[in-house]
C-alpha cells in the first residue's frame, strides 16, 4: 500500500457502532488480472470493519488494521457503505484500495440519485460497486447502534442514499405534475384514425363470415391501453423529470401483457394474429451503435425494425405499423444481464445520453414500441466512459495553528479514472480581494503557511490535478491565526444575586481582536475563609452564574482573560454579598390561658432560624371551622402574643403565624385547633297546641329556641301546671319536638312552659301556654250483683259512675259462659237486666260500662254468676247397635255374682245374642245440670219400661223377631227425672234360615263334587239366601271352600283313597243360620296312566315282538300289562298279561294286518284291580312279494316298513309341538316386523 494514504476522519467511515457489511463476492466478473489477488481494506483507528466468513458468521475487525482479502478471480468483493458514503477502488504500484468516501452534497438536488460517481481506473475495466437497496441484506444490528434510532437519522443522509444509476420502481402517480409534465393519458388524432379503421376491417369481416355474434364489441388493440408520449424529450435526459418519464414507459409497456388475453374474451382470432405479427415486427429490431462516447455522455443511434423475406422474396404479410413507431432506450451498469434503467423514450432514431459516470462500463438497448404493444429488446452493446479531470475537493480545514503559522489538510476528491497528481492550494494573502495566489502545488494533502500576521483572516480554495485536467475549485474557507496575549479585562458586574448564587458578567478587552479565540478564568474569594482566590470558571462565555454559596456572605471576584499566547493580569477585586435566606416557620403557636367562650389568648415562639436577617413583624391569621378553606388576618405586628376576640360559643377555630424578614415570608408555621366551649341555649317559644284537645291528653308541639349557645339542643323539657295548684312538674324531657301529655282532667285548663338544653345545661323556661281540655268518657263502673230467680233465670243490676263531665246516656251489659267471649246482651239507660235462658249448675260472667258523648267508659271487673243445679236434660240421640257390636256386647254382671262365680271355681260362657231376639241401642249421655245422673229409664211402649244404671248402652232381649219398636229414654238423678227423648222406631231382624242337606254327586281320585239345596247349579249374586261351605283340615278345624249363592262346588287338588269331611251353613239378611251336621266323603284310587304307543318289530314272516315303556308301582301297588291284538277288522283280543314289558307274538298270517295296544293294570291289595286307557294303536303290514328280492331281503324290507310306521307314529308328539312352536315365532316374527315398519318410522 502507498505510503501517502490520506487519513480518513472519524465519523466520514463508518463508526464502531454501525459496521461495514462484506457479502460473498459476485459470480464472475470480467477483465480479472490472475487467478488469485490480494486486496486490502483500511480500517482507521476507532473505527471497526465487519466481514462475513466462509461459515456464514459475521468478524468484526477493530481500526487501525490493514485487511486483507483473497479474490478468486480478481474481482473486487461489494463493500456496503452507509447512507451517505460511498465507495472507491483506487489502485497505486498494483495493489488496488478500496475507500469509502462521503458523497457530494451538490450533485443531490431535491434529493435525486447523482449522476456522477468515481470510476475505476480506464484500465482495470471493473464496474464500480453500486450498492442498491434489494442487494443488500440489513442485518438486525446494522442500524441498531445509532442514537436515537432510525427515526434520529439526518435528513441529509436520507435524501443522499440514492445510488448511481438505481432508479426506484415505485414512482408515484402526480409525479408527472411535480415535474412539469402533463399527465400521460391523453390520445391523438392519429390513434383515434387507428382505431376507427381497424374497427371498420373488422366488422367487413364478420359480415364476410356470416357467423359472429351481432352485438358484439368491436375488438381494438388500442381498447385498454393508452398512446406513447408524444412529449419533447430533449435527448432521453429529463432532468428532474427523468424518473417520472420512466414512470410513464413503464405504464405504457406493460398493455402488452393484457392485450395478449383479448381474443379469449370474444374478439376475433384474425386481429389476435395482426398484433402477434406487428409485435413480431417490433422485436427484429437490431443492436444499437454507441458512438461519440466523452467521459459523461455517449450518442446512441439505430434502426427501425424490418419485416424478414420470404423464400420467393416478398415480404411476408404486408403489414405496416398503424402509427410511427417509438423507442425506449435502456442502459444497464451491473452487467449485460443486469437490471437495465430507461434513459430516453421517443420517436427519434438516435439519442444523447448524458450525465454518465466516467471511466465506467455500460451496456445499452433498445426496444420497439407501437400503441400499446411492445416488442422484444435488441441485443445489449457494451462501451466504456472517457477518464476526466477530478471532482472538486471539498475546502481544507485547519489542522492548527500559531499566530505566524496555519497548518492545513485536506482530502483527496473522486479522480474520475485517472490518478491525482497534484493539488493546487490558493490563498488571497490575507488581502480580502477576492485575487488568489497560488501558495502550493504538490501531492500532499497537507500544507504548513508560515510568516502569517497574528489575529488575521486568510481565505483559501483548493483544486485536483490529473493527467485529464484540473478540477474545478473548491468553495473559499476562511481561516484566522492567533493573536498576543490579551490585556486585563474589566472588573465584573453583578448581574443578579440570589440566596445561594451570583451572576456575574464581563466584557471583553477592547484591545483584543474578534477573530481571536479568547478564554477567560473567574476567580473567587469567600470572606473569613482563608484560602484566598480559588478558579471559578474557565470557559469563553462573559456570563457566570455561582452556585452554592452561603447566604448573606461578601465574596470577592476578579477575572483574567488568556489566549493560545498566554494570559493576562487578573482585573480589579469587586466584592458582592448575596441575598438573605428567608427565615423558616416560627414554632407552634400555643394557648394562653382558658378558652373563653368569645376569645382566647395565643402566643408563639421566634423562628429558629431567621434566614440572615432579623424578623420585622408576624402575621397571625385564623380560619373559622376545620376545613382550613377560608383563612383571615388577624394581627400583624412584631409582639408575639395577640387575643383573638369576637368569636362564636361552642365553635372550632384554627390559628397559624409566620413571620416577615428582609430574606421573604417565612413558611406557615403548625396549625392550632382551638375549640370555644359553649353557653346554654337561649329561651324557646311557647309551646303551642297540636289539633283539637282530648279529655285526658293534649298534644304539643315547639320550635328549637333561636340561640343555641354554640353546641346544638340535645333535649327539651315541658312542665304543666295544675288548675288548683301552683307547683309545676315535668311531664316531658327529650330531644323530639313534639309530646303528648297525658294523665290530665276532663274539663280542666293547664298551663304548660319550655327550656331547652345543650351540653353546658338547660336555658330559661318560656312563656305559659294554656290548655283546656276537653269532657271525658264516664269513669269505670263497680262490679254489677247478680241474683238467681230460677235455675234458667237472673236478674244483674248496677250503678252509675262518674260522669266526667258529660252525662250517662246508656249502659252496656256483656254476658257469657267464658270471661275472654262475652256479648253484649243488654244496651240501654236502665240499672238492671233480667237474663232468661240459662242452663242450670253452669258459670256465667258478666260486666257493665257506661257511654256518654265523650266516649265509652271502661268495663268494669267480671263478675260470676253460678246457677243452681237441676233434673237431667233430654237425651239427644239414640244409636242401633251394629250385629258386630251385639255379638262382642258383654252383660255387666253384679259384685256378688262375681264373687259366686269365684266360689264355684268355673266362669259361665258368654251370653249369645241373636238380632232376631234383641235390640242392642246406646244414647249419647245428657247434661246432668249439676246431679249426676242414676239411673236410665226406657220406654218400649206396650211392654213395661226397663230401668237401666248410669251407662248408655243396653241389649234389650225376648223380642220378636221381625217386629217395629217405639223406643224413648228419660235420665234420672237426685232431683228428678228428666224429661223423655224424642221416640225412635227400631225392628228386629227375622229368624237366620236351617243348613241344607249336602250330598257328593261326582268323584275322582283328585276332585269331589257337591250338591246341596233345591235350585239351579249357578246363581245371582242378589239372591237372598246365599251359602257357606267349610272343610276340615287335619288339625280338626273348618276352613271356608266356599260362599254364595250356588247350589254346587268341585273341590278339586285332592289326594286319592282319602277322607275329607265337609259342612254347610245357610245366611241372607236375618244372619248366619247355623252349621249343619258334619259330611264324610272318600276320593277312590288313581288308575294307572296311559302308555304311549308300543313299538312293533317283525322277527319273520310268522312271528313279531312287541315292546312298551314300563311304569313305577303306584303307592305300593304292583302294576301289570294287558297287551291286545286285532287281525284285519275283527275285535281286539287279549294277546298278553303280564308285569312284562315286551311279549313275542307268534303264528302270525303273512298277508294280515294287525294293530296292537297295551294298558296298565293297577293290582290293589284291598280292591280290584283299576285298568288304565290304552294305549294309540300300532299297525304292522303284511310283509311285500317281488320276484327280483330274495327272502332275506323280503324280510328285511318288511321289518323296514313296521320300523317306519313306527317311527312315523311315534315322532308325531314332539313333530306337533316343534310345528306349534315354530307357527308362534313367526307369527311373533311378522308382528314385530309390521310394528317396526308401519308404527315406528
Amino acid at each position: 500500500m502507498a505510503d501517502h494514504t490520506p487519513p480518513l476522519e472519524s465519523g466520514q467511515l463508518l463508526s464502531s457502532e454501525l459496521p461495514i457489511l462484506a457479502s460473498p463476492p459476485p459470480p464472475a466478473m470480467v477483465n480479472g488480472e490472475g487467478p488469485q489477488q490480494v486486496i486490502l481494506v483500511q480500517v482507521n483507528p476507532g473505527e471497526a470493519f465487519t466481514i462475513r466468513r466462509e461459515d456464514g458468521q459475521f468478524q468484526c475487525i477493530t481500526g487501525p488494521a490493514q485487511v486483507p482479502m483473497m479474490s478468486p478471480n480478481g474481482s473486487v468483493p461489494p463493500i456496503y457503505v452507509p447512507p451517505g458514503y460511498v465507495s472507491q477502488i483506487i489502485e497505486e504500484n498494483g495493489v488496488r484500495r478500496v475507500l469509502v468516501l462521503p458523497q457530494q452534497p451538490e450533485f443531490h438536488p431535491g434529493g435525486h440519485s447523482p449522476l456522477h460517481h468515481p470510476p475505476p481506473p480506464p484500465h482495470a475495466h471493473l464496474p464500480a460497486f453500486i450498492p442498491h437497496p434489494a442487494m443488500m441484506p440489513p442485518p438486525p444490528h446494522l442500524y441498531t447502534g445509532m442514537a436515537g434510532g432510525v427515526g434520529d437519522m439526518s435528513s441529509q443522509y436520507i435524501s443522499q442514499y440514492h445510488p448511481a444509476h438505481i432508479y426506484s420502481e415505485q414512482v408515484s402517480a402526480d409525479s408527472h405534475s411535480q415535474h412539469g409534465r402533463p399527465p400521460f393519458v391523453h390520445r391523438d388524432d392519429r390513434t383515434n384514425k387507428t382505431r376507427e379503421r381497424l374497427q371498420n376491417k373488422l366488422k367487413d369481416r364478420q359480415a364476410g363470415g356470416g357467423g359472429q355474434v351481432k352485438d358484439s364489441p368491436p375488438p381494438s388493440p388500442q381498447k385498454t391501453c393508452n398512446s406513447p408520449p408524444t412529449t419533447d424529450i430533449h435527448n432521453g435526459i429529463g432532468g428532474k423529470g427523468l424518473e417520472a418519464e420512466q414512470g410513464q414507459l413503464r405504464h405504457a409497456v406493460a398493455c402488452p401483457d393484457k392485450q395478449t388475453g383479448k381474443g379469449k374474451n370474444g374478439e376475433s382470432g384474425e386481429l389476435d394474429k395482426e398484433a402477434q405479427a406487428l409485435q413480431a415486427l417490433l422485436s427484429t429490431i437490431s443492436k444499437p451503435v454507441v458512438s461519440d462516447i466523452q467521459a459523461r455522455g455517449a450518442v446512441v443511434s439505430w434502426s427501425a425494425p424490418t419485416r424478414p423475406e420470404s423464400e420467393n422474396g416478398n415480404v411476408e404479410n404486408d403489414c405496416s405499423p398503424p402509427e410511427p413507431l417509438s423507442y425506449e432506450v435502456s442502459v444497464s451498469v451491473s452487467g449485460k444481464d443486469g437490471k437495465y434503467q430507461s434513459m430516453y423514450c421517443g420517436e427519434e432514431l438516435s439519442a444523447t445520453l448524458e450525465d454518465l459516470r466516467p471511466a465506467t462500463d455500460y451496456h445499452v438497448r433498445v426496444q420497439a414500441m407501437c400503441n400499446c404493444l411492445q416488442g422484444s429488446p435488441s441485443e445489449a452493446v457494451s462501451f466504456t466512459t472517457l477518464s476526466c479531470e477530478p471532482d472538486p475537493p471539498n475546502p481544507p480545514r485547519k489542522a492548527s495553528g500559531t499566530k505566524n503559522t496555519l497548518v492545513l489538510q485536506w482530502k483527496a476528491p473522486c479522480d474520475n479514472g485517472s490518478k491525482i497528481q497534484n493539488y493546487i492550494l490558493q490563498w488571497d494573502e490575507g488581502k480580502g480581494t477576492g485575487i488568489y495566489e497560488q501558495c502550493y502545488y504538490g501531492p500532499q494533502k497537507q500544507y504548513r503557511v508560515t510568516k502569517l500576521s497574528p489575529a488575521s483572516r486568510y481565505s483559501f480554495r483548493l483544486a485536483a490535478k490529473n493527467d485529464m485536467g484540473v478540477s474545478e475549485f473548491s468553495e473559499v474557507v476562511d481561516l484566522f491565526t492567533s493573536c498576543s496575549v490579551p490585556l486585563p479585562p474589566f472588573p465584573p458586574e453583578l448581574e443578579m444575586a440570589g440566596v445561594t448564587w451570583l451572576c456575574l458578567k464581563w466584557q471583553r478587552p477592547t484591545s483584543s481582536p474578534k477573530e481571536d479565540d479568547i478564554y477567560y478564568i473567574l476567580e473567587m474569594e469567600e470572606e473569613g475563609s482563608g484560602y484566598g482566590f480559588q478558579p471559578s470558571y474557565d470557559g469563553d462565555e462573559l456570563t457566570c452564574t455561582v452556585r452554592n454559596l452561603h447566604r448573606s456572605t461578601k465574596y470577592k471576584f476578579r477575572v483574567a482573560a488568556y489566549n493560545s499566547e498566554g494570559k493576562s493580569n487578573p482585573s480589579q477585586v469587586v466584592e458582592f454579598i448575596t441575598n438573605p435566606d428567608r427565615p423558616s416557620c416560627p414554632c407552634r403557636p400555643v394557648i394562653r390561658g382558658r378558652v373563653l367562650p368569645n376569645s382566647f389568648k395565643m402566643a408563639w415562639e421566634p423562628p429558629k432560624e431567621n434566614g440572615g436577617a432579623e424578623v420585622t413583624k408576624y402575621v397571625v391569621e385564623l380560619s373559622e371551622g376545620l376545613s382550613g378553606l377560608s383563612w383571615g388576618l388577624v394581627y400583624s405586628g412584631p409582639a408575639m402574643e395577640h387575643v383573638c376576640e369576637g368569636l362564636k360559643p361552642g365553635c372550632s377555630y384554627q390559628t397559624r403565624v409566620y413571620c416577615m424578614s428582609e430574606g421573604g415570608q417565612s413558611p406557615l408555621s403548625e396549625t392550632l385547633q382551638v375549640q370555644t366551649p359553649a353557653v346554654p341555649p337561649g329561651p324557646c317559644q311557647p309551646p303551642r297546641l297540636v289539633g283539637k284537645p282530648k279529655a285526658r291528653e293534649v298534644q304539643l308541639r315547639w320550635g328549637p329556641p333561636q340561640v343555641d349557645g354554640g353546641s346544638p339542643v340535645s333535649c327539651y323539657s315541658v312542665e304543666v301546671c295544675g288548675p288548683q295548684s301552683e307547683e309545676s312538674r315535668e311531664v316531658y324531657q327529650g330531644p323530639e319536638l313534639d309530646c303528648s301529655v297525658g294523665g290530665l282532667m276532663p274539663g280542666k285548663t293547664y298551663s304548660f312552659r319550655l327550656k331547652a338544653a345543650n351540653k353546658a345545661g338547660f336555658g330559661p323556661l318560656s312563656e305559659r301556654c294554656e290548655v283546656t281540655t276537653g269532657p271525658g268518657a264516664p269513669e269505670q263502673c263497680k262490679s254489677p250483683s247478680t241474683t238467681c230467680k230460677s235455675p234458667s233465670c237472673v236478674v244483674v243490676s248496677w250503678e252509675a259512675p262518674p260522669c266526667n263531665g258529660a252525662p250517662v246516656t246508656e249502659f252496656r251489659l256483656e254476658w257469657g259462659a267464658a270471661e275472654g267471649s262475652m256479648q253484649t246482651c243488654y244496651t240501654g239507660p236502665g240499672l238492671s237486666h233480667e237474663m232468661k235462658g240459662l242452663l242450670p249448675a253452669n258459670n256465667y260472667f258478666c260486666r257493665v260500662q257506661a257511654v256518654n258523648v265523650a266516649g265509652v267508659g271502661l268495663f268494669s271487673e267480671a263478675v260470676l254468676c253460678q246457677t243452681p243445679c237441676s233434673v237431667p236434660a233430654a237425651v239427644s240421640n239414640i244409636y242401633v247397635l251394629k250385629e258386630s257390636e251385639l255379638l262382642r256386647y258383654e252383660t255387666p254382671v253384679d259384685a256378688d255374682e262375681d264373687e259366686e262365680e269365684e266360689e264355684d271355681g268355673c266362669s259361665r260362657p258368654p251370653p249369645v245374642y241373636s238380632p232376631s231376639t234383641c235390640l242392642g241401642i246406646c244414647w249419647d249421655h245428657p247434661c246432668d245440670h249439676g246431679s249426676e245422673i242414676t239411673s236410665y229409664l226406657i220406654d218400649l211402649g206396650e211392654r213395661q219400661p226397663v230401668v237401666v244404671g248410669p251407662v248408655t248402652k243396653h241389649i234389650i232381649q225376648h223380642l220378636q223377631p221381625d217386629t217395629s219398636y217405639r223406643i224413648r229414654i228419660q235420665a234420672l238423678n237426685s232431683l228428678g227425672a228428666g224429661p223423655f227423648s224424642h221416640t225412635f222406631k227400631l225392628k228386629t231382624k227375622p229368624l237366620p234360615p236351617q243348613p241344607p242337606r249336602l250330598e257328593c254327586t261326582a268323584f275322582s281320585h283328585q276332585t269331589l263334587r257337591l250338591k246341596w239345596g233345591d235350585g239351579p247349579a249357578k246363581a245371582a249374586t242378589s239372591d237372598a239366601l246365599q251359602y257357606q261351605l267349610q272343610m276340615g283340615d287335619k288339625s280338626g278345624r273348618f276352613i271356608s271352600l266356599y260362599k254364595g249363592p250356588c247350589h254346587t262346588h268341585k273341590v278339586q287338588r285332592l289326594n286319592e283313597s282319602t277322607s275329607y269331611t265337609f259342612r254347610i251353613q245357610a245366611f241372607n239378611e236375618a244372619g248366619e243360620g247355623p252349621f249343619s251336621n258334619v259330611y264324610t266323603f272318600t276320593t277312590p284310587r288313581s288308575p294307572p296312566a296311559p302308555l304311549k304307543a308300543p313299538k312293533v318289530e317283525r322277527l319273520d314272516d310268522n312271528s313279531c315282538e312287541v315292546t312298551w315303556e314300563a311304569l313305577l308301582p303306584m303307592k305300593g301297588d304292583p302294576v301289570i300289562y294287558t297287551l291286545q291284538c286285532m287281525m284285519g277288522n275283527s275285535e281286539f283280543k287279549q294277546a298278553y298279561k303280564g308285569a312284562a314289558t315286551s311279549f313275542h307274538v307268534q303264528n302270525l298270517q303273512p298277508s294280515s294286518d294287525y294293530r296292537f295296544r297295551v294298558c296298565a293294570i293297577r293290582q290293589c291289595q284291598d280292591a280290584p284291580e283299576l285298568s288304565g286307557p290304552y294305549s294309540p294303536t300300532v299297525t304292522l303290514t303284511p310283509q311285500r312279494s317281488d320276484v327280483a328280492l330274495s327272502g332275506s331281503a323280503a324280510g328285511s324290507g318288511s321289518r323296514t316298513g313296521a320300523e317306519s310306521n313306527r317311527a312315523r307314529q311315534s315322532l308325531t308328539d314332539e313333530q306337533c309341538a316343534f310345528l306349534l312352536l315354530m307357527v308362534f315365532a313367526v307369527i311373533a316374527i311378522l308382528i314385530a316386523f309390521v310394528i317396526q315398519y308401519f308404527v315406528i318410522k
